[in-house]
């Protein structure tokens, strides 16, 4: 991922501009990470600055990201957490056996506070948006670390004179992931109902795709229907001939066939069964192109010497470049186990950012969303992610066909994409109820119903 060059603007207190009130429609974009940048957000940022908002990306602070940065007219900025909430939200310190009486009641009450104030980790990111960030007429909240925060920040820019309107945008289906899948139930059941409260006080609810929305409007009981708002790229077109970046920043071979990874390097991705699943693929490399906390292990095997020349690691780029490094590939591979409703259901960006790129992809084959479209127009394999020779056999399929079938599979990923899974047509319903939902038009209330 990149950075942007960093635009320092000058504020006043809460809810004012040193420079005097903003003119126009004002959007806040709510994202419970370090945005540096996050892409789902630059889109939707871009597109509603495109349509005459002004965009602010409200955003986490985190170690080495500037607490603000311009893209073009959209400004990023990053609040640092605050309040009693920062202290509760960090581990208890370790204690020697002599202080182990006192450490047991520490941890009951971190195990409490983790519970009764769920969730904990960005409460203190919520107080300071509280005292600090500007009130706006419309709020994005991304996930759902943000919609309780937005559904605060609103009403009280309503009392402020903004149109104060709420969009939860379901970027996955958190509760049902495996982040969640060892919390007991009872608790797991309290999280649910706390986020369908906050699900009733919003204005509009979005998501990824079709299957989440049919779930979502199922287990909510909506009145609405989600508007869904694909996580596809901008139209890309590319040149000839194609990019060969991979290639040049790892020093593979050009004989040597590029398996692209893309994304968050971690746990539950694939990763081990992928890299062994190359080994078994004629003349094949893997290249894993992101960030996370498994990027120095993954560093480490490129040396290894069974691995060597067959595996590397690079730095994430940001989004802007993605197209081309992925048409720098001769296949992607999702390797995610689908052992979650929330895997199952997920079209991630790396995703469409394959196809976008006219890039074939190898996906789990019980990755149901992902499979389906792969199936329906021939744009890849499907395979047993937890088995690296099925892998292996997904791969081949794809990369030893005859030349002119392997680029006819290409043009069906660019085509697909060009005419159908594209920003630009998906952005487009969005907007329409961005407008209304400002103008008081006639948006039903999305919140459970009667």
């Amino acid at each position: 991922m990149g950075s942007w060059p960093s635009t320092r603007a000058s504020r006043g207190g809460r809810g004012e501009l040193v420079s005097g009130q903003a003119v126009g429609r004002r959007a806040v974009l709510l994202v419970a990470n370090a945005a540096a940048p996050y892409s789902r957000g630059l889109r939707v940022a871009r597109s509603l600055a495109a349509a005459g908002w002004e965009v602010e990306i409200a955003a986490l602070a985190a170690d080495g990201a500037e607490p603000e940065e311009r893209d073009g007219d959209i400004l990023v900025r990053r609040y640092v957490p605050s309040g009693r909430w920062v202290g509760w939200a960090e581990r208890p310190k370790g204690a020697t056996s002599a202080k182990r009486s006192r450490r047991i009641p520490a941890l009951l009450l971190d195990r409490f506070r983790k519970t009764a104030f769920w969730p904990l980790p960005v409460r203190g990111w919520w107080a300071t948006l509280l005292r600090e960030l500007p009130p706006a007429d419309l709020y994005h909240a991304f996930g759902i670390l943000t919609i309780a925060i937005a559904n605060d920040l609103a009403a009280d820019a309503r009392k402020r004179g903004r149109a104060g309107r709420v969009v939860y945008d379901v970027i996955d289906v958190i509760l049902d992931s495996n982040n969640y899948s060892q919390v007991p139930r009872p608790i797991l059941a309290t999280y649910r109902f706390r986020e369908r409260r906050w699900v009733g006080r919003a204005d509009a609810i979005v998501t990824v795709n079709d299957p989440i929305a049919d779930h979502i409007e199922r287990i909510w009981s909506l009145s609405t229907r989600p508007t869904v708002l694909l996580n596809c790229q901008p139209r890309w077109i590319p040149p000839d001939p194609r990019p060969d970046l991979i290639r040049a920043a790892a020093g593979i071979p050009a004989e040597r066939r590029i398996v692209l990874f893309l994304g968050r390097l971690g746990r539950q991705r694939g990763l081990e069964e992928a890299a062994e699943a190359v080994l078994a693929v004629r003349d094949a490399a893997l290249v894993m192109l992101g960030f996370g906390p498994w990027a120095e292990q993954l560093r480490a095997r490129d040396r290894e010497p069974r691995f060597a020349g067959r595996h590397y690691t690079l730095p994430a780029v940001h989004p802007d470049d993605v197209p081309a490094w992925t048409a720098s590939a001769d296949v992607s591979i999702i390797a995610v186990p689908a052992n979650s409703l929330n895997q199952r259901l997920s079209t991630p960006n790396k995703f469409w950012e394959s196809l976008t790129a006219g890039t074939p992809v190898v996906v789990g084959r019980d990755l149901e969303v992902m499979r389906a479209i792969v199936e329906a127009d021939r744009l890849g394999s499907i395979a047993d992610p937890a088995d690296p020779a099925d892998l292996a056999r997904g791969l081949a399929e794809v990369l030893d066909q005859p030349p002119a079938e392997l680029a006819a599979m290409r043009q069906r990923a660019l085509e697909a994409t060009l005419e159908r899974y594209n920003w630009e047509t998906a952005v487009v319903g969005y907007l329409a109820l961005t407008e209304d939902l400002v103008a008081g038009g006639p948006v039903a209330e999305p919140g459970p119903g009667g």
